[in-house]
């Protein structure tokens, strides 16, 4: 099968799509044929080695956590998944991959309604907004903050706390700010002078604050008074340490149960993924540079199916 690896760490030269064996199945495991792959920042900074000490690659290297696709093999113990069955699910550093073989526990069911590279992006990006929302615990009547609000996670987060009943005010660049204003947030532009404007278009206060971006955003929110234990980062680990804040992430949400609950809402209409753009499998590299400029809206994945057979697919 085909698979993304890379031998060393670097930039996106160092990625290349390579002939492996196809995985086997354990018994308690099922082989997945992977539609989308989605990219994750974090991934950048594996493939980079940024994260050597904590993360180390083992080389030759696979890329990519999270993933939806077509069960085409069960494995003797496993009882309650069948071939043919569309999944959405989680596998480190192999996702990115024509196959791709997990536990049964490690996936959930894609809804008909949902498409595959939007379910591509639940067990990743989903999971770690439902995480962040989480901690901050926003309640109906209150106002809530998003950092980066049209990104992957932002964008997730921004609409989880709105679901729960809350105001959100989302900030992004000049040329996202409509589209925040489309989901039913109140746009802000990030940038130097944030701190004033999210006191203009909220006079009473902030109740809590979602950082997706770093940046100082948790600075910001500290200046707005916001509470330590009501502001959480999933990109500054300095602001936790040095402010006591909430960091909260994917593994505090990384189940099937949140993702099939995430999944769900999206297939219903009541939780948009957007701008879910699309690469090919030999792309991945052009793929991660688009991703790298941290000023994309919505996700980035990898078309890993062939277009024929993924057109065929119900």
């Amino acid at each position: 099968m085909k698979a993304v690896r890379f031998d060393r760490y670097g930039g996106p030269e160092v990625l290349r799509v390579a002939e492996v064996p196809r995985p086997a199945p354990r018994p308690d495991q099922v082989l997945v044929e992977v539609v989308s792959a989605a990219l994750n920042p974090g991934e950048i900074g594996i493939r980079e080695g940024v994260f050597a000490r904590i993360w180390p690659a083992r080389f030759p290297e696979g890329q990519g956590n999270d993933f939806s696709g077509v069960v085409t093999e069960v494995g003797a113990e496993v009882g309650d998944v069948t071939p043919g069955q569309h999944v959405l699910g989680f596998a480190p550093r192999a996702a990115q991959a024509e196959f791709v073989a997990v536990d049964a526990t490690a996936l959930a069911p894609k809804p008909s309604g949902l498409g595959w590279d939007e379910a591509a992006t639940v067990a990743g990006a989903g999971a770690t907004a439902w995480a962040a929302v989480a901690a901050v615990d926003p309640r109906p009547g209150e106002t809530v903050v998003v950092s980066a609000a049209a990104g992957g996670v932002g964008s997730f987060a921004a609409q989880l706390a709105a679901w729960r009943g809350a105001r959100v005010i989302g900030t992004a660049g000049d040329g996202n700010l409509e589209f925040l204003a489309s989901l039913g947030m109140t746009p802000v532009r990030y940038g130097p002078g944030l701190l004033d404007r999210i006191r203009e278009v909220a006079p009473a206060g902030v109740d809590a604050y979602i950082d997706t971006f770093g940046a100082g955003n948790v600075d910001t929110a500290v200046a707005l008074g916001v509470p330590p234990h009501r502001i959480n980062t999933n990109a500054d680990g300095q602001a936790v340490r040095r402010y006591g804040v909430r960091g909260d992430a994917q593994e505090q949400a990384n189940t099937p149960r949140i993702w099939a609950e995430l999944a769900t809402l999206a297939a219903q209409g009541h939780l948009t993924i957007p701008n879910t753009r699309g690469y090919p499998l030999g792309e991945v590299a052009a793929a991660y540079r688009d991703l790298a400029t941290r000023h994309v809206r919505g996700k980035r994945v990898l078309h890993v199916m062939a277009p024929g057979r993924r057109a065929g697919l119900v």
